[in-house]
């Protein structure tokens, strides 16, 4: 996720409250149906997404699977 002001042939674009979201068409499948909420807690502040599709999980944020043979939700145990 980016902040970037261009808009490419293919994105979808999808617009809420006034909050304007680019997807990519290579992305869009991997997130359809995410949810992205702004968290300001005791913990910090920042950009939180819940992706149904994403089977297993990296402890760092930085990848997810969705395939359909990953089981069920696990760290990558990547160290971050």
């Amino acid at each position: 996720m980016a902040f970037d002001d261009t808009t490419r042939a293919g994105d979808e674009v999808v617009e809420q409250d006034g909050v304007r979201v680019v997807i990519d068409d290579f992305s869009a499948p991997y997130i359809r149906g995410s949810e992205i909420d702004y968290v300001d807690s005791l913990m910090g502040a920042g950009f939180t997404v819940h992706n149904p599709n994403a089977v297993r999980s990296c402890s760092c944020g930085h990848s997810f699977d969705a395939g359909e043979d990953a089981g069920t939700a696990s760290s990558c145990g990547c160290g971050h």
